[in-house]
This record gives structure tokens, C-alpha cells and sequence, in this order.
């Protein structure tokens, strides 16, 4: 369990990050509806069952006052790094949380001996881009391809 403190104008102080628990599921698939990470093609909650296989304790929940206002999913193959999943809600935006939700996935990250992380943003969401280049990442210059090994199942076709 990982308390933060944040200091800017606008902080949202004891933000608790910490492991996603099963009772976290509806207001995690809420808070990822809301901030518009869930498309057709992509079920949340096979996405939550497949991370819940491999390292499901960096699977990170941030929590305030009791609720679930931000998500980070962290993984690693052994090669790169890769952020997920990273959300806030809305009504706790510019308050520093996104911020400390990936500064603890690079700890997590960096103390397993990872030496570069990977992350994918739509090109239509340049407010995020604009986010992660604040925090040091930059474009990598190259294009993402993807092949489902699912394909059979209709509701996750792309």
C-alpha cells in the first residue's frame, strides 16, 4: 500500500495506489467507460480476467476517501515495459494523480530491472500525448501492429 502526497495548486492529497482487488471490478469498468477507454472491440472485463493471470498485484487502483478514481495496468515480458489502462476520473483531473499513477508503475518497473517502457495513445488524444511528454516519453516513431490470437470470438475482433 502506497500513500502519496502531492504538491501543486490543484493536488489531490492521500491518493492510496494500491493492487486491484475483485470488488474494484464495477468501479473500475465505470471509471474506464467514463473516461472513454472502452471501445466495441475491446471487453473490460476480459482485459481485468487476463491481467489477474500475470502479475495481478501491478494491476494499480488509486483510491480516495473509499473510492476508485484512477487505474494503471503494468506489465513486463522480460523486454519492455507497458502501461495501461492509465485513468482518472474526471472530476479529479490536474490534480496530480496521473502523474503519480505512472511514477509508481516506473518504480515498479525499474525495481524489476526494466529498461525502457512501452505505451500506446490514440493519435486523436493529443491532450494525453501532451501529458506522457511532459513526464519525459516521447514518440517512438513507430507504427503499432497487433494480430488478435481471439479472434473466434465475435465481441473481440479487432
Amino acid at each position: 500500500m502506497s500513500f502519496v502526497t502531492i504538491t501543486n495548486v490543484n493536488a489531490v492529497t492521500n491518493v492510496n495506489i494500491r493492487p486491484y482487488r475483485v470488488r474494484d471490478q464495477t468501479a473500475v469498468v465505470d471509471l474506464w467507460e467514463r473516461c472513454g477507454l472502452v471501445v466495441p472491440h475491446n471487453d473490460p472485463l476480459c482485459d481485468i480476467e487476463s491481467k489477474q493471470l500475470v502479475n495481478p498485484e501491478w494491476f494499480l487502483v488509486g483510491e480516495l476517501e473509499g473510492q476508485v478514481v484512477a487505474t494503471c495496468m503494468v506489465g513486463y515480458e522480460g523486454h519492455r515495459g507497458w502501461i495501461n489502462y492509465l485513468a482518472v476520473s474526471p472530476d479529479y483531473r490536474r490534480g496530480g494523480i496521473a502523474t503519480q499513477m505512472v511514477l509508481r508503475a516506473e518504480e515498479i518497473l525499474s525495481d524489476v530491472g526494466c529498461p525502457k517502457i512501452n505505451l500506446q495513445v490514440r493519435e486523436s488524444n493529443r491532450s494525453v500525448m501532451a501529458f506522457y511528454e511532459h513526464l519525459g516519453y516521447a514518440n517512438d516513431r513507430v507504427v503499432s501492429l497487433g494480430k488478435r490470437l481471439d479472434a473466434d470470438k465475435p465481441d473481440r475482433n479487432s
